[in-house]
């Protein structure tokens, strides 16, 4: 249980040091490219992947170029709806992406339907509204839409990466393989927006981007290797590690951003937040041994 516990933690860590940094001045966009860096020097030595499967003719190219490039932009949107909606709304919304997903799963994948998913889609998507709606006008630092829009697209993106994800496994490609491209990828995208920055004069290198880069991706591939390490241990209950992992942030995350950040939230918010636990423990049953996707930033 102690690797669902570090996975638990260092998911949350993610947003609190986005936080963090955008309270220290420190260009998130640098230290997301810095991330992605540290993140795959990491899957490459841990996890060893078995790149010769990524230059199989089967290979998912179109879907893994697509990861690549949805990695670094929801994460450059969880950090503004990080700093926009806050710490709670941002990881609330994150793992209710598993109620799109299982949507998903239905009309892209085959998956049948029975009374506990459909039970659990039911309160993950009234979650969902709740998680969305405004907070209290005392908590919005920021005017206008983006307090419930920016927690949508990031649900709406880690749903997109988990679809991603089952497409490139249906094709026979190993996981680690797809991260490493993946991460790679992001690492060169986020470094021609920088490059592109740079030309425009927008926003100067930072020193202080790079430790922060680099503890953020440690801490970032901490969640994904705890995770699978946590499914290793326990081969056996897949549905137990998954509820646990969600239910985990989502109490974790809350209890950080209103004790520790201030953050205060609307009826609807708080409301929201037992309702996404019933959904995801629902949908964890409703699993049962069937393997649990791997969410990746």
């Amino acid at each position: 249980m102690h690797f669902l516990f570090f996975s638990v933690l260092c998911s949350v860590l993610v947003s609190v040091q986005l936080k963090l940094a955008q309270r220290r001045g420190i260009d998130t966009g640098q230290a997301i490219a810095w991330n992605y860096a540290i993140a795959a020097l990491l899957c490459g030595w841990l996890f060893d992947p078995p790149l010769a499967a990524l230059r199989e003719p089967q290979a998912p190219l179109p879907s893994l170029i697509a990861l690549a490039l949805l990695l670094p932009t929801i994460f450059l949107a969880m950090a503004a709806s990080v700093r926009v909606a806050g710490i709670v709304r941002t990881d609330v919304a994150q793992r209710l992406s598993l109620v799109l997903s299982l949507i998903a799963a239905f009309v892209l994948f085959g998956e049948t339907a029975d009374g506990w998913k459909i039970a659990g889609l039911a309160l993950g998507l009234l979650a969902i509204v709740g998680i969305i709606a405004r907070a209290e006008p005392a908590a919005a630092g920021t005017a206008g839409p983006a307090r419930w829009l920016l927690p949508l697209v990031v649900l709406l993106g880690y749903a997109s990466v988990d679809i991603l994800l089952k497409r490139i496994a249906a094709a026979g490609t190993p996981f680690a393989a797809s991260l490493l491209f993946a991460f790679i990828g992001a690492f060169i995208v986020m470094a021609l927006w920088q490059g592109w920055r740079q030309l425009r004069r927008r926003r100067a290198l930072s020193a202080s981007a790079l430790p922060a880069g680099l503890l953020l991706g440690a801490t970032n591939f901490g969640n994904i290797l705890f995770y699978v390490r946590a499914h290793q241990a326990l081969p056996d209950n897949p549905a137990v590690v998954f509820s646990m992992m969600n239910i985990g942030v989502v109490v974790l995350g809350t209890l950080v951003g209103v004790w520790g950040f201030g953050e205060r939230l609307g009826r609807l918010n708080k409301l929201a937040i037992p309702l996404a636990i019933v959904a995801i423990a629902l949908i964890a049953v409703s699993l049962g041994g069937q393997p649990t996707p791997v969410g990746a930033t």
